[in-house]
């Protein structure tokens, strides 16, 4: 696991280059993976919905405290694809949170190119994104997260048990929630995460 991890970091992006690559993608009308329409559509959708919230996030006080505080370096990898809807509203706080942190690295990697490491990481036996990797200085596994927030899961879980999956409208109920949301239980949980790695 540790040198599969390692691999995975030396592969992977920085946000800026990540971004890059989306801007490429819309520009280009494609996506990454299996290509579909509405992956592209998705793609372009979630790339818009990325920057107005790299232009809107602002963290609280409290908030930036708790990131600056950290006292070892860590990589916070994020295992994710840009047609991706609830990457789209989880990325941008985590680069927000990078940016405010000296001893945070944000790296990404694509799950289809990385199929090892997302089976490694799976979510009730699926390859859901996005998933983040939370790591020390070693590359020891420090805590996981994803690929949404408990509350959003919830909204998820709560959707399919009245109607039996996942559909457009549970796509446009989640996007409402996190709308309302602003990113709050991200921040949250991301907050607790790093409370918990102080005692591993």
């Amino acid at each position: 696991m540790e040198e599969l991890i390692k691999q995975s970091v030396t592969r992977a992006m920085s946000y800026a280059e990540y971004n890059l690559l989306f801007k490429q993608l819309v520009t280009e009308g494609r996506t990454t993976g299996e290509p579909s329409s509405e992956k592209i559509n998705y793609t372009k959708l979630n790339f818009s919905r990325s920057k107005r919230l790299d232009k809107t996030i602002k963290l609280s006080e409290g908030q930036r405290q708790c990131f600056q505080e950290i006292n070892e370096k860590q990589t916070w990898l994020v295992i994710t694809e840009p047609w991706c809807g609830d990457a789209a509203q989880s990325l941008p706080f985590f680069n927000k949170i990078a940016e405010n942190s000296e001893k945070i690295e944000l790296k990404i990697v694509l799950r289809d190119e990385n199929p090892e490491l997302i089976d490694a990481f799976l979510t009730k036996g699926s390859r859901s994104i996005p998933k983040l990797i939370i790591l020390d200085k070693n590359y020891h596994l420090i805590d996981y997260w994803g690929p949404r927030s408990k509350a959003a899961t919830q909204v998820v879980d709560a959707y399919i048990q009245e109607h039996g999956a996942i559909d457009d409208q549970l796509k446009t109920d989640l996007q409402v929630w996190y709308n309302k949301d602003k990113g709050n239980a991200i921040l949250q949980e991301m907050m607790f995460c790093e409370m918990r790695s102080e005692t591993i």
